[in-house]
């Protein structure tokens, strides 16, 4: 969370675009990532070069000393951020206008890439010499106050506080996950580098990013030491959809300035006959539109036989039961009525992912989350695909406070839910759910056997690699006895047999108990006594006051 000076300086970068004639906020936010991405190219090829030489690696740099912008051949050096932002105004126009922004409108790889596709219609609209060298000046002040601050998250702070500005969002429920959850989301899921991730509404690729930051952290000489992890991280790794254009531009620059050098970043309607993806990917973290309904006819058929309506956020998740591979997992937000609704639709995708696959955790969240885009209480979702069934028991954790207040102004307070979840998820055991289980209870068949693939005995190890939470590898485990937690406490294990009692109920308030205790009050004899007197000292006071008259 950004304050003070930091947040005065990002307001005063937009009031200088106001002051230009650049008043639509999403041509205000493309232009700000456009030179954002321009300054983070150059910090980030000077980086890239000294790992590479530490770690005794080819690097190809982007300013090379000789770079082809069109026709022409120019030294990459005259294109650094750091070289021509001390130009005077009329240059600096030039060499950005003519030089620079056509210069990467043509990374990535080539045309077919996904950053090629989605940068050949941009288009740089900053109108005037003047406005663009106090744009730099202003962005210049922004990161030297970014490197004072000493929290390595910063920049995706201040990038967050930009999208924070965007009137639109909320629109057809497409609101802007807050960094905090998704950096949550994906330190529970934990991320390994050979997995496949894949976010089926992206956005500006933001659980991708954070997938990359963590892997990055967590990861990085296992990836760069091994020839063909480092290809899959660079190349085959990051998969994102989205139908905003403009949000598909900010998502495939915000992956390359993280280092990811193609990732699959695609226009595409993800629940239409358009995406024909199945047993695909290893992962997928994911904030789905949730508002409002959709016409039929656009929707797969292949969906509607798993959960027949109109609602997206019962679409999605049959969407990603069907791109997962077995043993694949997925953790996703959904508003709670998914989670309570009694409609057929809202009980037959229950049922699918408690008897058709295994459930692991629905994590409720306060409905302040998503302020001030949208009051909706949401929970989140943590699944295992396997087409067998292998829920046992589902845990459950009541979510109160994410570190800020829950009001329209998102203040940063202490009360903060996030590491306590963290911790008591990555300690689970369950050994009656692990994923190296062979023998999974096969009950009715699922709804999406015909998509599934290894059955076999291999399978059940492949579900354990992939998970990334199999045994020895729980992170603290023993340290919290969930097991034994009593529905009064934040969080707690209920059983599969109690959850198909109550119609596939996942909401937490169906399960947890409220502990009252008694509260003994004064009797009413003892009340009225109480009054007398004090009607007696007042009428003493009185008579006190008007003797001094």
């Amino acid at each position: 969370m950004i304050t003070g000076e930091l947040k005065n300086r990002i307001d005063g970068l937009w009031d200088i675009f106001a002051a230009g004639g650049l008043v639509n906020p999403l041509d205000v936010i493309e232009q700000i990532t456009y030179l954002m991405f321009i300054h983070d190219l150059d910090t980030t090829d000077n980086l890239r070069a000294k790992e590479s030489a530490m770690l005794g690696l080819p690097f190809k740099r982007i300013f090379a000393d000789e770079v082809q912008v069109g026709e022409r051949t120019i030294d990459g050096k005259q294109l650094k951020w750091s070289v021509f932002h001390d130009l005077d105004a009329g240059r600096m126009y030039t060499v950005m206008q003519e030089w620079v922004f056509p210069f990467i409108k043509n990374l990535g790889g080539g045309k077919d890439s996904a950053y090629s596709k989605y940068m050949s219609d941009a288009i740089f609209k900053l109108p005037t010499p003047l406005l663009l060298s106090k744009v730099v000046d202003c962005l210049d002040q922004i990161y030297d106050q970014m490197e004072r601050v000493k929290d390595s998250d910063i920049r995706g702070d201040v990038y967050e506080y930009l999208l924070s500005k965007i009137a639109q969002s909320g629109l057809n429920g497409q609101f802007r996950t807050p960094r905090h959850i998704i950096k949550m989301m994906v330190e529970l899921m934990q991320p390994k580098p050979n997995l496949t991730i894949c976010d089926p509404a992206c956005g500006t690729a933001g659980f991708l990013v954070a997938a990359e930051e963590y892997l990055m952290a967590n990861h990085k000489k296992e990836i760069f030491f091994d020839r063909v992890k480092k290809d899959h991280f660079l190349n085959h790794m990051f998969y994102g959809y989205d139908m905003d254009r403009t949000m598909l531009r900010i998502g495939a620059m915000n992956m390359m300035t993280h280092g990811v050098d193609a990732p699959y970043i695609e226009y595409r309607d993800s629940l239409s006959d358009q995406n024909t993806d199945k047993e695909k990917f290893d992962l997928i973290l994911a904030n789905p539109p949730f508002k409002g309904s959709l016409d039929a006819d656009t929707v797969s058929a292949d969906l509607l036989k798993v959960c027949k309506t109109k609602k997206t956020e019962l679409l999605f998740l049959a969407l990603f039961l069907r791109m997962l591979k077995t043993g694949g997992r997925c953790a996703c937000i959904v508003p709670d009525g998914v989670l309570f609704g009694s409609s057929t639709a809202h009980k037959a995708i229950r049922k699918e992912l408690v008897e058709g696959n295994r459930l692991e955790a629905v994590i409720s969240m306060p409905s302040g989350v998503f302020k001030p885009y949208a009051g909706v209480s949401t929970g989140i979702l943590i699944f295992t695909k396997t087409c067998h069934g292998g829920t046992d028991k589902v845990w459950f954790y009541d979510m109160t406070a994410d570190g800020f207040s829950l009001d329209d102004k998102r203040t940063e307070i202490k009360d903060n839910d996030i590491p306590d979840i963290i911790a008591r998820f990555r300690s689970l055991s369950m050994p009656s759910q692990s994923p190296a289980v062979t023998a999974l209870p096969k009950g009715e068949p699922s709804a999406l056997s015909v998509t599934c693939g290894d059955s076999s005995p291999k399978g059940g190890a492949k579900l354990a690699s992939l998970s990334g939470r199999g045994a020895g590898e729980a992170g603290g485990e023993g340290a919290y006895d969930e097991e034994n937690n009593p529905r009064t406490a934040k969080s707690f294990f209920v059983p599969k047999r109690e959850i198909v009692e109550n119609g596939y109920d996942l909401s937490i308030n169906k399960y947890k108990k409220t502990e009252y205790k008694p509260v003994e009050y004064p009797s009413t004899q003892e009340i009225l006594t109480d009054l007398h007197e004090l009607e007696m000292q007042i009428t003493a006071g009185l008579a006190e006051l008007e003797g001094m008259l």
